[in-house]
């Protein structure tokens, strides 16, 4: 069992955060400062996360008093400057606020793995796969081989794949083995931000810029100077914002929101998508200039469904995880539960996969997990497990074809976001379902429901 400590002021996100640790296996002690925190003797822990700026000394302080002990930084978006000069002083990674609970347990694994904590390294993974990816099939051996030619030669790279399939680890490993592994990896899920904020967000933006614009900020894309910049669903980027990007790959300079100045930044740039670029491009959606600057070196990520054996050692790779965060070691695949993996379809990829095995471990009585201990739905009853990248709303059951006294959760869902995202954005629709917008994305990418275009944004 892996300890953790915890160095923030605030009781309520420190709690909170305590809850969700324990919840996942791990052993969680708690300070309010850095003083508070020395008296735990940090050095004794798998790892330290503390917050940016604390009572007293600042939470950087934590990486020299806990060494060789991993730390990770908290911040928020407007300190994201801070937490790229912590990432230079030797913090292992950092947290925006407010995190996401998925992504905080990805960090906190992926840091006690690769960095001297508990959870230890998978000894199926090929020996020519980078760190933290598993598989030996002949499809990822392509993606290593070409992972390896790619990360020294400082290019732009395009990475595509179903989303699940593991496109922010070929971007972390890039960058692992590139010239710039010293500098920061700043990672960022287009979709995730509402348009509104994205250009802020991205290139910053001059107090006064905007209404609620009361200080100068500091973009991500300037963030990540002298390093790598990840941008996730990078299909999801409005056209304006596209076109400050391409000003970034073309000339090397930003402008911020309000300002007349530029500045000179060196970044490399991954993209990643789970959409067909090319053909965006010809609905207007996507800039085809930009995508041939994008586009300089291709990866493609097999669906798990593609990836033969691989799928057996992924599941005990994960299932030997999901014991460990739940104190329940020794517990097994039965044969027919082995058998079901191999034979699902997969459309959610990995993280369904890990998803499944969390469930098995939860649910199991005695030594084996079953196959009704994973709760996949029957091979027969899916669907097409991903959407064409063409895909239109004649693809999907339209909203007057569904009675509402039938409705499961994943209808309903769809038959709301069909009847109003007309009228509605995509934060307004992320309210009214009472999920965060980032989870709305996922669930239009697993349902294949495509996401209507603003009238502006179609214009621009």
């Amino acid at each position: 069992m892996s300890r953790i400590l915890i160095v923030e002021d605030e009781s309520i996100i420190r709690s909170a955060l305590k809850r969700l640790l324990e919840r996942h296996g791990h052993e969680v002690s708690e300070a309010a400062s850095v003083a508070e925190a020395e008296a735990l003797d940090p050095q004794h822990f798998s790892l330290v996360i503390s917050d940016l700026r604390l009572p007293g000394d600042p939470g950087t302080v934590m990486i020299e008093r806990a060494s060789p002990v991993p730390v990770l930084i908290m911040t928020s978006y407007a300190s994201m400057r801070s937490a790229v000069d912590a990432l230079k002083q030797g913090a292992v990674d950092y947290i925006a606020k407010p995190f996401d609970h998925d992504e905080l347990l990805e960090t906190v694994e992926r840091a006690l793995r690769e960095h001297g904590g508990e959870l230890p390294e998978p000894e199926q993974a090929s020996e020519t796969a980078p760190q933290s990816m598993i598989g030996d099939c002949p499809a990822m051996q392509v993606v290593y081989t070409r992972i390896r030619k790619t990360a020294p030669a400082d290019v732009t790279v395009l990475i595509q794949g179903e989303s699940g399939t593991g496109k922010e680890l070929v971007a972390r490993a890039i960058h692992r083995q590139s010239k710039r592994t010293a500098a920061p990896l700043i990672c960022v899920n287009c979709a995730a931000i509402p348009e509104t904020l994205i250009e802020s967000e991205l290139f910053g933006h001059e107090k006064g810029a905007f209404t609620g614009a009361s200080a100068a900020r500091t973009g991500l894309v300037e963030a990540a100077d002298g390093g790598t910049l990840f941008l996730d669903e990078i299909g999801e980027l409005p056209l304006d914002a596209q076109a400050r990007l391409l000003r970034v790959l073309q000339e090397g300079e930003i402008r911020k929101i309000g300002s007349v100045e530029t500045r000179h930044v060196d970044v490399r740039l991954i993209a990643a998508t789970h959409r067909d670029l090319q053909a965006l491009s010809k609905t207007g959606e996507f800039r085809l200039d930009l995508y041939y600057r994008l586009n300089v070196m291709q990866i493609d990520l097999p669906p798990l469904r593609e990836r033969d054996d691989d799928i057996l050692t992924i599941a005990d790779v994960l299932l030997e995880a999901a014991c460990r965060r739940h104190d329940r070691q020794g517990l097994k695949l039965s044969r027919s539960a082995r058998r079901e993996i191999r034979d699902y379809l997969w459309p959610g990829n990995v993280r369904e996969l890990e998803n499944a095995l969390e469930r098995g471990v939860i649910l199991a009585e005695g030594h084996l997990i079953h196959p009704d201990d994973l709760g996949l739905r029957p091979v027969s009853t899916l669907a097409h497990p991903t959407a064409s990248p063409a895909a239109t709303t004649d693809d999907i059951s339209t909203p007057g074809e569904i009675s509402e006294e039938d409705l499961s959760l994943e209808d309903y869902f769809q038959h709301f976001v069909l009847e109003h995202q007309e009228e509605m954005s995509e934060t307004e629709l992320a309210q009214k379902l009472g999920i965060s917008r980032k989870c709305l994305w996922e669930r239009r990418q697993r349902l294949g429901i495509p996401r209507k275009r603003s009238a502006r944004s179609r214009q621009a």
